[in-house]
């Protein structure tokens, strides 16, 4: 997924998606410095599925005890 940089406002990066239809708002400082206003960026979205079954037994730890 892509998204271009529309501005920024204070910390933060507004950008919107693909086809124009989303904004999100990213905190300026997971981008690098180096990006300006009309840059293009590319997303995604990966799912860890370790991390997910670790913090599902930890939740689970805690609420059998």
């Amino acid at each position: 997924m892509y998204a271009v940089i529309d501005r920024f406002e204070e910390e933060w990066a507004v950008l919107y998606l693909d086809d124009n239809d989303m904004v999100i708002n990213l905190p300026r400082c997971l981008l690098s410095p180096e990006l300006n206003e009309g840059d293009y960026v590319k997303i995604s979205v990966e799912y860890d599925k370790e991390k997910t079954e670790a913090a599902f037994a930890e939740a689970q730890a805690l609420y059998e005890e």
